[in-house]
């Protein structure tokens, strides 16, 4: 590769922290809340003009259950929920009833963004909103700063603590820990919002969505695959539509990021394209909104002290360590195909074929008690060979296909931001490096600030 050389240049520092948190997905910001709330100086970095990660600039609007799969015991607490109570009041969430497993929470996206502002002010966490984490500042081994590109320029931000929540592990992979990627990722999906759907089924009482953007009768549909949506609180028939697959990318890489972002405008088109000339009049767009960001299930992980594996996930392996919990299903998209396997933990699974054909069987044999929930052990955000000031959180945490399949939604994701905003302070106060927080007071401290801890 040809290359230039980039002349050397003092760069401004424009403050010194105690942690700062780069990327301000829910996971991020959870972590830089729970960390000022025990009175650290936090700053949090982020890309975007706004926080909320998946949830805002991916418009993926659902939360999923906080109960045990019996829809008895109460899992998730903590900033989850605190979230969704805030959101009550403005009528931007609408909660599912906690039977049958699931007390699931679908949300007003644009209004988690002005809740999530005033979260991270109301906690005094210093945010850099349109700033773009660059490299890591490295002095005697140890990182000490993260250099940010944002209006101003080229910038440094001073830290005793860092939390990677980049969703692809940036800051890990720039420092040089052990990191890997998969070969068949999960592919991203591109969501948005239509609007007339409700039209189209009073018109036609049978119309499906998912079997008419997958049926080859029409010119644009899509490749089989799996489709599902949500409809927006407060808005006019509104729907999130999450039906596209963009396969064969890695985006982590530019480039194929890139490819993905279009590839998956391009799909949305087609859907809309189908409603218009076959559904609607041809004078109606029933495209409201598109993304961001093209919602991204599969990078890079960071290789930490512990694999969580699928066996522990399905069979609910009770973790001394424990720092989080769920009940989502494993839920493994085909990387090459429309495929899509769901493995409950109930003892079913279900695999639905790139055609859409619906295999349904046993993981586990008739009778056996079922998996009331699964944990996510502190051991598996803490990287190896790091130096001892750097944690990981959300979907970059070390874990198997199977138990990434489960654990890599919002719901346990947001409870490991959490985790790492707690241990980071604990570290800080005691002047330890991260691995050696002590499970208990972590485990304490995160239930005295709501997080439920089993």
């Amino acid at each position: 590769m040809h290359t230039l050389f980039e002349p050397a240049r003092e760069v401004p520092v424009v403050d010194e922290f105690d942690i700062c948190v780069v990327g301000g997905s829910c996971t991020g910001v959870f972590a830089a809340i729970r960390a000022a709330r025990l009175g650290a100086k936090v700053a949090i970095v982020e890309n975007n003009g706004f926080f909320g990660g998946v949830a805002t600039a991916s418009q993926v609007n659902i939360w999923h259950s906080v109960y045990d799969i019996h829809g008895e015991q109460q899992i998730i607490a903590g900033l989850t929920t605190e979230v969704t109570e805030r959101l009550k009041h403005r009528n931007a969430v609408w909660i599912g009833a906690p039977t049958d497993a699931s007390k699931y929470f679908i949300l007003h996206t644009e209004e988690l963004k002005i809740e999530l502002d005033e979260m991270i002010t109301g906690a005094g966490v210093r945010p850099f909103l349109h700033t773009r984490f660059v490299a890591p500042i490295v002095e005697n081994g140890r990182p000490v700063a993260v250099a940010i590109e944002d209006k101003t320029g080229r910038r440094a931000v001073k830290a005793s603590y860092f939390i990677d929540a980049t969703g692809d592990g940036d800051l890990v992979d720039r420092l040089g820990y052990p990191c890997y990627k998969r070969s068949g990722m999960q592919p991203p999906t591109m969501c948005a919002i239509i609007r007339g759907l409700d039209r189209i089924k009073a018109e036609y009482p049978d119309f499906s969505l998912s079997q008419t953007v997958f049926n080859p009768l029409y010119p644009n549909s899509l490749k089989k695959g799996f489709l599902w949506s949500a409809g927006v609180p407060g808005g006019q028939g509104d729907t999130m539509v999450a039906g596209t697959r963009v396969f064969g990318v890695d985006c982590s890489d530019a480039d194929q990021l890139t490819k993905a972002e279009m590839e998956g405008r391009q799909q949305v088109r087609a859907i809309c394209d189908i409603l218009r000339q076959n559904f609607l009049d041809e004078e109606i767009n029933p495209l409201v909104a598109l993304p961001a960001k093209i919602g991204i299930r599969d990078t890079r992980h960071a290789r930490c002290q512990h694999t969580l594996t699928e066996e522990e996930v399905l069979y609910g392996v009770r973790f001394p360590d424990a720092i989080a919990n769920g009940t989502y299903r494993v839920d493994i998209h085909n990387h090459e195909a429309g495929g899509i396997l769901f493995r409950y933990l109930d003892g079913t699974e279900v695999w639905i074929d790139g055609d859409g054909n619906k295999d349904v069987r046993r993981w586990r044999a008739e009778g056996e008690e079922p998996t009331p929930f699964y944990q996510i052990p502190y051991r598996s955000l803490v990287p190896q060979n790091g130096d001892g000031n750097v944690l990981i959180a959300g979907r970059i945490l070390d874990a198997d296909p199977g138990a990434f399949g489960a654990v890599r939604v919002m719901v346990n994701c947001n409870q490991t931001g959490e985790a790492t905003g707690v241990a980071a302070y604990l570290a800080l106060n005691n002047n330890a490096p991260v691995e050696a927080v002590e499970i208990p007071k972590l485990r304490q401290t995160l239930a005295a600030g709501g997080s439920a801890i089993i």
